[in-house]
């Protein structure tokens, strides 16, 4: 587009200045002419232009003009002067930095009038061509073909390559150009000899200037690439261990190359090391018929081999595909380096052991199919074999006492010398602290820690292993000395997986407690989010809760969770998580508000954010209303149980409130003065009032009593009928031990004979019952005190229970008499009694 429009304004500056300078048809003069000191100049160098106008011409003629310079579409400051061959006018530009621009010359008028122009262009002559290598090529058609480097600076004009070649045997010159903008050129069998030298260079030039490249000299056969050889067969050398026979040979194309002594290389790998080590093997002057024999290798071990091939100092051929060979078989040798786990069974009779091995640097396998076995005997055979695996641990178990067991390497030719491990039991030793964790790149890890001063520290011993797999298999370890606390651990980690890394202190008598910490090599975001669940919601509050993040798609540490969450409005708060716990309680909340919640979890890697989710505040809280009602029916259902429970159980119930007789409905209601007056008005031979009687308490006693049963109040007889019980608790006997000395007692009246035999010789006894039922206060005057006892004729005072009273005295005379009115209960005995006479 810049172009098109530099070539318009170019035909517009020529048409004008034709049409403003031609008076007639045959006045074909410019009115105006521009000249510059260059047409092509060097970028930023100074530019001077003059404008020539004529006299005559009409656009100047008669009239006062001044003269203007546009550079492009910008005017420019210049000077203007008056000579006999008209006005002239003059413009330096201090630094031409454009590539490409016109220059015209103009009459300031409306519009503005051109009168003449000139194209400047500007650039940089070409630098030396640089890196000149031509290679040959053996494939049909030959050709040497030849590249070059034009330099890092762009000339901005058109410059020109050529190619020069000059074989010195036949002083043959020829030329080659290549297309524009193409830096190499492929030259034609016909133009070189593969067994004669040539001499080649290239020439760069453009208007600017030229550059020449310095030349190359090269004998087109020692410049040229092979194609990649093959590996015919590659196998042992019989006899020799650790050595490879190969046999290769070169394409069916450049198979008459098979007498020139080439350059052969070859790298060897073990199969199982997954990269090519950087040991190179170089042959010189090597022909195809020969096969080449390559020693010093792994013995038993089976071998990656590829070669390559080139002529004196040309290009190396491609890597030629891979063949594997095996060498000779060998016993292992060397020793295993290893470490144990102890700890005792839940006897304390065993040991637990979980031994760990790896190769040590003067370890070799020498065989195909390794095993490994621990036997307890260094030259035990098969029986003494506790265990026996490939991998590279093996875990059982050993006595107590046992000091040592031996581990060995055995492929098909025979075994190792056997590796001491000395079984050591657990030490509950700490001196490791402050173990961190520092990530060099995402393949290795700075372990650095602490440890206390201790005589019998040996070292220590780094243990790490991937937490997202439990093949024990995986697990790795280093030694390090006493005066060491730093380790770099290296080689088999991954970005964003977790790693359990310990550090054990070793003693000379065993294994100290370990210290163990979790490590990434890098961290980023986690790969999921979980969601948010709605706990509860009550009035102006939410409970959220969300998941663990499972193990596999953390990424890095949880550092916190925060939860964003805004109201109608879009005023966003935020509260941050313990990531412990997993969950928070907003508060705070307008009631019948919907909220919306999200999110975030963050690691030293990088933040996630979840997915929305949208909750109301409630103006009441339901589930507190129904765990209130809740406890009230369950509160109401125990106290109906209790209260149903305690009335319908007389033990419990009598507890609390004891059964009191209703006065009532007692018979002491019929203990009247009435009843009493009309009893002392009785006859003696009249039949006493039943009412009396029928709350007397009849009890016979035998007639006959023995010297050890003469007290009737000691006696038990094995009778169980109230007698016994009140004589024992009665309170006037001396070993009295009731517990209601609050009762009042009720009377019961002994007779020494049957109710209905013939009247006895012997008296009656009058007891005092031991009865807990209370009677009211205001009755107890009703029973008669120990000193209102009567004493009855002929009964012995021993078998009187109403003895006298320490503080009665009794009287003597006419008022000495029994007053029967104040005993009711008495008068009615003493009816019974005239009656029974």
């Amino acid at each position: 587009m810049k172009s098109t429009s530099v070539w318009v304004t170019a035909v517009a500056v020529a048409l004008l200045a034709f049409v403003n300078g031609a008076r007639n048809e045959d006045d074909t003069q410019p009115c105006a002419k521009v000249q510059a000191s260059r047409s092509v100049v060097r970028l930023g160098s100074p530019v001077t232009a003059t404008c020539v106008v004529r006299d005559d011409c009409p656009l100047v003629t008669g009239r006062a003009v001044r003269i203007a310079w546009r550079l492009g579409d910008r005017f420019l400051p210049g000077g203007a002067a008056a000579v006999e061959s008209g006005l002239v006018s003059e413009v330096v530009i201090p630094s031409f930095n454009r590539t490409r621009e016109f220059l015209t010359c103009c009459v300031e008028a409306s519009p503005v009038q051109v009168l003449a122009g000139v194209e400047i262009r500007a650039g940089y002559p070409p630098e030396t061509p640089r890196n000149l290598s031509c290679q040959t090529n053996l494939t049909t058609p030959y050709t040497l073909t030849c590249r070059w480097d034009p330099g890092q600076q762009e000339t901005h004009l058109h410059t020109k390559y050529s190619l020069h070649t000059q074989i010195w045997d036949t002083n043959e010159n020829d030329t080659y150009e290549p297309l524009p903008g193409v830096h190499r050129y492929s030259i034609p069998r016909s133009g070189f000899v593969l067994f004669s030298d040539i001499h080649i260079y290239v020439k760069a030039v453009n208007e600017l200037g030229e550059a020449t490249s310095a030349p190359v000299a090269l004998e087109p056969i020692s410049a040229a690439k092979f194609d990649p050889p093959t590996i015919v067969r590659i196998q042992a050398v019989p006899k020799r261990f650790g050595c490879l026979n190969l046999r290769w040979n070169l394409s069916l194309q450049q198979a008459w190359t098979a007498n020139l002594r080439l350059n052969l290389e070859v790298r060897l790998t073990p199969a199982d090391g997954g990269q090519w080590g950087e040991r190179l093997i170089l042959l010189n002057a090597v022909r195809t018929t020969r096969s080449v024999d390559q020693c010093r290798l792994l013995h038993g071990t089976r071998y990656l081999a590829q070669i390559r091939v080139r002529y004196l100092w040309g290009p190396w051929s491609e890597w030629s595909s891979s063949r594997s060979g095996v060498t000779l078989e060998n016993a292992p040798t060397g020793r295993l380096d290893w470490w144990m786990k102890a700890s005792w069974d839940r006897t304390d009779k065993q040991l637990n052991i979980l031994l760990f091995w790896k190769p040590s640097k003067q370890f070799r396998v020498n065989g195909q199919n390794v095993s490994y076995t621990v036997s307890g005997k260094k030259l035990a055979g098969a029986d003494g074999n506790v265990c026996s695996t490939t991998g590279n641990y093996c875990a059982f178990q050993l006595p107590r006492g046992v000091k040592k067991v031996y581990l060995s390497a055995v492929n098909a030719v025979g075994k190792s010398s056997p590796t001491e491990v000395r079984i050591y039991p657990p030490r509950a030793r700490e001196v490791v602290s402050n173990v961190t964790i520092v990530p060099q790149d995402d393949r290795s890890l700075l372990v650095q820690w602490r440890s206390q001063l201790s005589s019998s520290l040996t070292g220590f011993l780094v243990e790490w292993r991937p937490l997202l797999q439990t093949d024990l298999s995986l697990t790795q370890f280093e030694f390090t000395d006493h005066n060491q606390t730093q380790l770099v651990i290296a080689g088999s980690f991954e970005p964003y997986k977790p790693y359990r890394i310990s550090v054990y202190p070793r003693f000379k008598d065993g294994i100290g407690l370990p210290l163990t910490v979790d490590a990434y090599s890098r961290e980023k975001a986690p790969s999921m989010v979980p969601k948010i669940q709605i706990k509860k919601i009550w009035k102006s509050h939410v409970e959220l809760a969300w998941d663990e993040i499972p193990l596999e798609q953390r990424n890095g540490f949880i550092q916190n969770y925060t939860v964003f969450y805004c109201d109608p409005k879009g005023h966003f708060q935020v509260v941050i998580a313990d990531p412990k716990e997993r969950r928070v309680v907003l508060g705070g909340l307008n009631t019948k508000s919907l909220y919306e919640a999200f999110l975030m979890v963050s690691t030293l890697g990088g933040s996630i954010n979840g997915s929305a989710v949208h909750f109301e505040a409630q103006s009441f809280d339901v589930a507190a209303v129904v765990e209130i009602v809740i406890m009230c029916v369950v509160g109401l259902l125990l106290a109906v149980i209790v209260t149903t429970c305690f009335f319908n159980n007389k033990r419990l119930k009598g507890q609390f409130w004891p059964a009191v007789p209703d006065p009532a409905n007692s018979s002491i209601k019929r203990w009247t003065s009435e009843s009493t007056q009309d009893s002392h008005l009785a006859s003696d031979n009249e039949e006493p009032n039943p009412m009396y009687l029928s709350h007397l308490s009849f009890l016979d006693i035998p007639v006959k009593l023995s010297k050890a049963d003469d007290d009737p109040w000691s006696s038990r007889a094995g009778d169980t009928s109230d007698l016994g019980e009140s004589i024992c608790g009665s309170p006037l006997l001396s070993d009295y031990s009731g517990s209601n000395s609050d009762s009042v007692l009720y009377a019961t009246v002994v007779f020494s004979g049957p109710c209905h035999s013939p009247t006895a010789q012997d008296p009656q006894l009058y007891l005092r019952s031991e009865s807990t039922q209370p009677l009211l206060e205001t009755e107890e005057s009703f029973s008669p005190k120990c000193c209102h006892n009567m004493a009855t004729v002929g009964i012995p005072d021993e078998q009187s229970f109403f003895g006298p009273s320490h503080d009665c005295v009794p009287e003597t005379g006419e008022g000495s008499g029994i007053l029967w009115d104040n005993f009711p209960f008495l008068r009615a005995l003493a009816l019974n009694d005239s009656e029974n006479d």
